[in-house]
Formats: structure tokens, sequence, C-alpha cells
């Protein structure tokens, strides 16, 4: 039995492999399709609240797909224009950095710190961020460029989504536990896209308003960098902040920098470690280390746009994993449980 087993698992091991090597070989087609699967599920979601309201499916359908269309070309608009002009501004605002960084260096040596004034103005080169930034960018325009084929894409799935119910009812119609399984994990998985894509959006919204109102140029810009990199833990928000942060020490002063440095970290713990775990429960956590690894592998599949979906991916396995008492071990190992009361 312990032998059969064992074949079983490398059995499973190697369908792995090939299932994520040919995921890599596809890249450019999986990101749109699993973009517009989630896509799909946040504003199926949103459909579901709306017919509750009495209001018709069809009218719903309509308008959720039209309203997010609209916000997605304005923000995309937005910040591809503010992205030109701030790659353009990008040597001023250097140059401002270094001469700034001169005089801190020059206080410094007459209290008799002695500072390598080269070594430091190289490593504040913009060069190393610049090439990051035109990666970024690259991705996101190869987005933008795939955008009318993703909608169409949501649209297709949201309108095969009531005919795929009574699919699964016919296949499971002497198995409801299965059926059970699955709609769990479907209410799970919607529940989990919600959730993340209204506090990654309130958290690019505050982020956003408060660069609004210290005056930092393309406030824009930065909550929407913010929004897409709380997708991302941990380093996500570090790396959103730091470019907001860089310009605000350039165009304002140190104390604005230090407030708005509190302001990205007051936001970001609250959203991620108060409100995320009580909108969406200590069962929809995911172990550090099982983050860690996703980034690296979803990022080395997919790319930039990978690291991205590598939590939303790695959540959704997670999730399935939970919906069936068989797998169900495998959900307790991907799990945040050191946090839980035994």
């Amino acid at each position: 039995m312990d032998a059969v087993k064992i074949k079983y698992y490398f059995f499973y091991l190697a369908s792995v492999v090939v299932i994520i090597a040919g995921i890599k070989a596809v890249s450019e087609i999986a990101i749109i399709l699993f973009l517009a699967i989630f896509i799909s599920s946040i504003i199926s979601s949103l459909i579901n609240l709306l017919e509750k309201k009495h209001i018709p499916k069809l009218f719903s359908y309509l308008v959720v797909l039209g309203i997010f269309t609209l916000i997605s070309l304005l923000l995309s608009y937005i910040v591809n224009i503010s992205l030109k002009d701030f790659l353009s501004n990008v040597p001023q605002y250097e140059k401002q950095l270094q001469a700034g960084v001169i005089n801190i260096i020059s206080l410094g040596e007459k209290y008799g710190f002695q500072v390598d004034k080269k070594t430091i103005l190289d490593a504040l080169s913009f060069n190393s961020f610049l090439g990051i930034t035109t990666n970024l960018i690259g991705s996101i325009g190869t987005f933008l460029s795939k955008f009318l084929l993703l909608i169409i894409g949501v649209a297709f799935i949201l309108a095969e989504s009531k005919s795929f119910e009574k699919k699964l009812k016919i296949i499971f119609q002497n198995n409801n536990e299965k059926l059970e399984h699955f709609n769990l994990f479907s209410h799970n998985i919607q529940k989990y896209f919600l959730v993340k894509t209204t506090t990654s959006f309130l958290t690019g919204f505050l982020i956003a308003v408060i660069l609004m109102f210290f005056n930092i140029d393309y406030p824009i810009l930065w909550g929407v960098i913010a929004m897409l990199f709380n997708f991302i833990p941990v380093v996500g928000s570090i790396i959103a902040a730091v470019p907001a942060l860089l310009l605000s020490l350039v165009s304002a002063d140190l104390n604005t920098t230090v407030i708005l440095g509190i302001f990205y970290v007051v936001i970001n713990i609250s959203i991620s470690n108060i409100i995320e775990p009580k909108l969406m429960g200590r069962e929809l956590g995911l172990s550090p280390l099982i983050i860690f690894f996703s980034l690296i592998l979803w990022g080395w599949v997919l790319g930039i746009v990978g690291m991205f979906l590598a939590v939303p991916i790695t959540m959704t396995l997670k999730i399935a994993f939970d919906s069936n008492k068989s797998t169900k071990w495998l959900s307790i190992l991907m799990s945040d449980v050191g946090k839980e009361k035994d």
C-alpha cells in the first residue's frame, strides 16, 4: 500500500511539473486567462449583490462590466500620461536628489565624518530604478494592448457562468458532496478576490488622497501603483512607497517625507493586518514561506505580472485543497496557523 501511495505522489509531482512548464510556455495566454477568471470572480460577486437588490441580471451585468471598463480605461489613460511626464522629468529629480545628498554629506564632514561622495552619488543614480520601471511599464503596456481581448474574455466567462452551474448540477447529480465542495470553493474564491480588490483599492485611494494633500507630484500614479503592489505581500508595499517618498524628498522636505513614510506604514499595516483578516477570516491566510516561494515561482513562470498574480493563484489552490477532505491537509500546510488558537 505504501509503495502504491509513493507511486501516486511521484505521479502527481510529475504532473505538477508538466503543468507549470506548459503554463510558462504559453505565459502570454495564461496571463490573460488568469486575469479574466479573477476579474470575472469579482464582477460576478458584484452582480450577485445587485441581484439580491432585485435588479435584473442582464442590467446588472451590463452596468458592472461597463463601469469596470470605463474605470480601467480612465486609470490607464491617467497612469500612461503621468508615467511619460515622470520619466521625462527623472534627470531633473535625480540632480535635485544628489544636490540634497551633497549638502547632507558636507554637513557631516563639518563634524568630522569622512564619506566617499562618488560611491554614494553612484548608488543614488536612477538608472537601476529606471530599469525596473521600464520593465514594469513594458508589462503594463503589453497588458493594455490586450485589454480588449481581456474584456471580451471576461464577458464570455460571465455569460457562460449560469449554464456552467447547470452543467455542474448534471455532472454531480448523483454526488451532492462534490457539488457542495465546488460551491464552497467558488464562494471562498469570490470572497477572497472581492475583499482583496476592495482593500487594495482602499489602499491606493488613501495613498493618492494623502499625496494630494501634501502636493506631491503624480498622486494618482503612485496611488495606482500602491493598489497594484498591494497584491504582493510585504515587499509590495515597500516597493510602492519608494518612488513617492524619493519624489517627496526632492520636491518637499525631510519632515514631509518622514510624515508620508509614517502614513504609508500605518495605512498598509491597518489594512493588511486588521481589516483584511477580519473580512476574510484566518482560514484564508497563507504561510509567509508559501507566499515567498509563490512569488519566486510565479514571477519566473509569468514574469513581472506573475508576481501580482502569485498570491491570488496560490490562494485559489489553497481554497481548492480546503474544499475537499482528501486534500485538506495540503491546505493546512499552506495556512498561516501561527496566530490561530488551538
